[in-house]
């Protein structure tokens, strides 16, 4: 596999269109900073790491749907730096994603972070993927 964060927002992508409550996902460091960021932001309901399985571990992630309609929380996720084209930015030309209303995940030399915590930190990086 060449780009297992493309694998992951995949995984996700098609757990949700499959109205799927629980996603198993095999586990990176890189993941688990986006899985908590996912989860710090509400886009879903809960996470745990299961180590043991695979030699780096699973990640079992809950999705989050509206109680009302059956709508998830996650209405898409897109993946921007990739191995063959890779998209840094600088403070001052962070992306906004729908003006606003999404967020933008990226690898900075600070950990990997929202695009809204960078900016305030002032810190560039590489931007991994959006969502909203």
């Amino acid at each position: 596999m060449t780009d297992p964060i493309a694998d992951y927002l995949t995984r996700l992508r098609n757990a949700i269109k499959a109205n799927h409550r629980v996603v198993e996902i095999p586990a990176s460091n890189l993941k688990k900073e986006i899985t908590k960021i996912l989860f710090e932001q509400g886009y879903i309901l809960n996470y745990k790491f299961i180590e043991g399985e695979t030699p780096a571990g699973i990640i079992k992630i809950a999705l989050k749907y509206d109680p009302v309609d059956h709508v998830n929380a996650i209405k898409a996720l897109k993946r921007v730096s990739r191995p063959g084209l890779r998209q840094y930015t600088g403070y001052k030309d962070m992306p906004r994603v729908l003006n606003g209303m999404g967020i933008a995940i990226l690898s900075t030399s600070q950990g990997v972070m929202t695009n809204k915590a960078a900016r305030d930190k002032k810190i560039g990086g590489e931007v991994l993927c959006y969502i909203y």
